[in-house]
């Protein structure tokens, strides 16, 4: 077997001996939707073999490839004649031009497919040929474009088509038709309309025309585009579709300024424009809008830790120093004209610092009168008699801003730092800036709005020798002492102060010296991330100045309408609010190829509505004189309540009406920032009467007081509730109570450092004073009680009769003797009552033109006589241990457990004589409280 499979392969190689022959590569195009391939040259293999059988002869040709749309048959096998065919259609939009490896193979030796030799590989390259299918499309439905009267074009707007066959004949637009009549306009091969004539917005003010385009093989585009022209008139650059004014309506948010403003260049072709909006705000407070609390209420604020000395306060009987300083507005500005001066009282400043204290102040400075400028003392501590040494000294001279540290003489008797100098444009120029010095000795750090700044110069200077001699502190001027004839003010200041304190010790953060300087009004962008691609922009510090930068005339207009004004204090100060935009636009190849006017608008920021804080709560009673003199005292305020309100107009008009049938109340949330508890008809003795409240109540609400004899005073930052809460548990004390009728207070609370106050609420707190009587005063009780209590004790009475009757004769005759005791203790406590009464009815006559509230209280309390009759065990001692837990539990209660009857007592308000006997059955009922049975 194997022998004769190796001949019949000598055979083969003999009979076939060569391989097929093709042509290296080919060169083929097919068209489109179409399936026979000309190839050059043809495709045809030769064979040497011929004309041998099936050696000679070709049987297929094989194509190399993935995918490939093309087969290849043979046509004739002797002649080797074969084509080249797609078995799918051909798209030329898909693909181009295809290439592969094509092989031819014979036939080998016999029908059985044996021995075949295949030929080497040629390469084929075919191109498909387009076929203009596809019509020109314009890339948009319509185009729009606006002219100006008057003027010729090289071109007004380019429109565009595009084709989507493949090859460059049929895919490329040739050109382009207004397929409009009688209309003004051409257009070129690239699409470009230009007016053939000068155009009038009199006689036209818009045109609108159908354009065509072709492609190069002259098909026309399957739907025309619209072209709209608006003809405007002659123009002048400037910013359209803006307001004058702009109103504010406070609690608003970020209100946009300019929604529609838009930037009309005239068709200047424009390379880039930068826009500055300023909003001027600099006779507006200290700068602009920032809370008008008082300094210590704004350190509290923003966090800063306590020791801060206000050397400029509100002027009061503690802090009177500023009493003849001129004051600018209600914001506590100011004003020193090179006249004035204030002394700081000993004690108010530590005497000495050491090395380790912040000074803050806000400044508004110009130039210095004059051509040799005096130094303008704005702190200075100096010898208050016999010498005029300056111990510390801030100052400003010659536009350049001085702090003087000269440190007393010690140990070491070397040259220290003693002047520290800082030069800086804003020290005169008329404008508000926050400044801290801070003082780490010997380095001393100045910042201004926020950022610092070292002094540019540091002098050095001996130390002080220490002496004996008292030193002043001054605020606008430095006190002389010595070396002059009489000691007097110099050096003054010229400009205007505000919030200027010193505080010993380490300086606040950043954070808090930025929360103290912040403005509360200013410019704001509405959503940053949607100003668009090449628009920078830029803030000030306190962001009053904007400026932004664009290449893109409408990018700059939608970031132009973004910007907002936002005003976050809740009453802000109404007014006007100067705006400026300014515009700088440059051209291509040139610096300033236009000039774009200014925008001059103001914001008017509208009166917010102002807030009607009203107190109530119970504004008469009394209490015994045990809870007077006990260690936890009275309680003043148990129920008061701090309601806000403002008054809500039904219809359009003014929202302030007091005509009730007009408008509604509606009630607002707040802060206060203080309440102040006065004491009327003459001061506190401190020897017999006190005011009180625990420290824990104040600092776990972060609010402080002072305490004197004239009243207290509570202050800081808070809520209504926080407030009521403090003073509900505001105390009065009196351990002398023999001279007291009646103490008379009032109460006033503020908002914004005076700006709004509520209503002045007066207090009458009177001492009831208890009546002892012998044991039978409860007969008394019967002799005044109303009906509908007599009706219920007679029952009573009769059955102890009853029950009397059954006694032995001995016990007889001690009732006989018990019952004339009683007739002369009944005709003694008329007469007492008769007293009482005359004594109380002209309480009571007071009370109800003061509309109190406790008349009828004594109602809910009624004890029954003949009750407490049964229970002869009871003895004095027991029944003052009860009175003295009454009053600790009257004192911790709340407003309605302190006093359980106030609704009930409102209600004997309008019973009218019916009230005064309930008062009068209060008297004797809390008289008998400590009666001995």
């Amino acid at each position: 077997g194997g022998g004769g499979s190796r001949r019949r392969r000598l055979l083969a190689a003999k009979v076939n001996k060569h391989k097929p022959w093709i042509e290296t590569s080919y060169h083929g195009v097919i068209t489109e939707n179409n399936d026979t391939v000309i190839l050059d040259p043809p495709l045809v293999a030769l064979d040497k073999d011929a004309p041998v059988p099936f050696a000679g002869e070709i049987c297929a040709f094989t194509i190399h490839g993935q995918e490939l749309p093309f087969e290849a048959v043979v046509l004739n096998k002797t002649s080797g004649e074969g084509r080249l065919r797609a078995k799918s259609p051909i798209d030329c939009e898909l693909q181009k031009e295809y290439t592969f490896i094509i092989q031819a193979y014979d036939c080998g030796t016999g029908p059985r497919e044996m021995a075949w030799k295949k030929s080497h590989k040629a390469v084929v390259h075919i191109q498909v040929k387009d076929v203009n299918e596809f019509a020109p499309t314009f890339k948009e439905p319509a185009y729009k474009a606006v002219v100006t009267e008057g003027k010729i074009y090289d071109s007004i707007l380019q429109v565009e088509a595009a084709d989507e066959d493949c090859s460059p004949q049929y895919s490329q637009i040739c050109n382009y038709e207004i397929v409009t009549t009688d209309v003004p306009f051409a257009i070129d091969r690239n699409g470009n309309i230009r007016n053939t004539e000068k155009l009038s917005y009199d006689r036209q003010r818009q045109y609108e025309i159908l354009v065509t385009a072709y492609d190069c093989g002259q098909k026309p585009a399957a739907q025309d585009t619209l072209v709209q022209v608006d003809v405007k008139p002659v123009c002048k650059p400037g910013w359209q579709d803006w307001t004058k004014r702009i109103e504010y309506q406070p609690g608003s948010g970020s209100m946009p300024l300019f929604p529609s403003i838009r930037l009309d260049t005239c068709d200047g072709a424009v390379s880039s424009i930068q826009i500055t909006t300023e909003l001027q705000t600099n006779y507006i407070g200290k700068g602009c809008d920032r809370e008008t609390y008082s300094e210590k209420s704004l350190q509290k604020l923003c966090g800063a830790s306590s020791g801060i000395i206000d050397l400029l306060p509100s002027p009061s009987a503690a802090t009177n120093w500023t009493a003849g300083l001129l004051v600018d507005s209600s914001e506590m500005i100011f004003r020193f004209d090179g006249r004035q001066g204030a002394k700081i009282p000993d004690g108010i400043v530590p005497k000495n610092l050491t090395d380790q204290f912040t000074i803050t102040m806000w400044m508004k400075h110009g130039p210095s009168p004059g051509v040799r400028a005096e130094k303008e003392t704005i702190l200075c501590n100096s010898d208050k008699t016999e010498m005029n040494r300056h111990h510390y000294a801030l100052y400003v001279h010659n536009c350049r801003l001085v702090f003087l540290l000269r440190k007393d003489f010690d140990q070491a008797d070397t040259f220290r730092p003693a002047e520290f100098h800082w030069k800086l444009d804003q020290i005169c120029d008329k404008e508000w800036h926050y400044y801290v010095i801070n003082v780490e000795f010997p380095v001393v750090t100045l910042y201004m709005d926020g950022a610092t700044y070292e002094p540019y110069l540091v002098t050095n200077d001996w130390p002080i020798h220490p002496s004996h001699i008292a030193m002043q502190l001054t605020v606008g001027a430095c006190w002389q002492g010595g070396e002059v004839a009489k000691p007097r003010f110099a050096q003054f200041f010229h400009g205007s102060l505000a919030s200027l304190t010193i505080r010993p010790g380490k300086m606040e953060s950043q954070k808090v010296i930025s929360c103290l300087q912040a403005c509360k009004e200013g410019l704001d962008i509405n959503s940053l991330e949607s100003l668009g691609q090449g628009i920078k922009y830029h803030f000030n510090p306190s962001q009053s100045v904007l400026v932004m930068e664009g290449d893109d005339i409408g990018n700059v207009n939608r970031a132009l309408q973004k910007v907002s004004y936002i005003n976050s204090r809740q009453f802000p100060t109404a007014g006007v609010r100067r705006l400026k935009i300014s515009s700088k636009v440059q051209c291509f190849g040139e610096d300033v190829c236009i000039s774009i006017p200014d925008v001059d608008a103001y914001v008017m920021v509208l009166q917010a509505v102002e807030p009607q804080i009203t107190l109530h709560g119970t504004d008469r009673f009394w209490r015994p004189a045990a809870q007077f003199e006990s260690a936890r005292g009275v309680l003043l305020f148990p129920d008061i309540r701090i309601v806000s309100t403002f008054a809500k107009a039904e219809a359009p008009g003014d929202i302030r009406t007091t005509d009730p049938k007009s408008a509604v109340l509606d009630e607002m949330l707040h802060n206060l920032d203080f309440c102040d508890i006065l004491v009327l008809g003459g001061d506190l003795d401190p020897r017999q009467e006190c005011l009180e409240l625990n420290h824990s109540e104040l600092h776990q609400r972060h609010l402080e007081a002072t305490n004197s004899t004239a009243g207290y005073s509570i202050y800081g930052v808070g809520s209504l509730s926080l407030y009521e809460q403090v003073l509900h548990h505001v105390r009065y004390r009196n351990w002398r109570l023999a001279s007291l009728g009646a103490r008379r207070f009032r109460l006033k609370c503020s908002e914004l450092n005076g700006r709004y106050t509520s209503n002045e609420f007066n207090l009458e707190v009177s001492v009831l004073h208890e009546v002892r009587v012998s044991d039978e005063e409860h007969v008394n009780h019967l002799i005044v009680q109303p009906p509908f209590l007599q009706s219920v004790h007679h029952p009573e009475s009769r059955s102890s009769i009853q029950r009397s009757a059954v006694v032995p004769s001995v016990a007889t005759v001690v009732v006989i003797i018990s019952v004339c005791m009683l007739v002369f203790v009944v005709a003694m406590g008329v007469y007492r009552v008769r007293m009482a009464h005359q004594h109380f009815t002209q309480e009571m006559e007071a009370a109800k033109e003061a509309e109190m509230d406790w008349d009828d209280s004594a109602l809910t309390i009624t004890v029954n006589p003949m009750e407490k009759h049964e229970e002869p065990g009871r003895g004095e001692d027991e029944t003052e241990e009860e009175e003295e837990e009454e009053v600790e539990e009257d004192i911790s209660s709340s407003s309605s457990d302190s006093d359980d009857s106030d609704e009930e007592e409102e209600e004997g308000m309008g019973r009218g004589r019916h009230g005064q006997s309930g008062a009068r059955q209060a008297q004797l009922e809390w008289d008998d409280s400590t009666l001995p049975y």
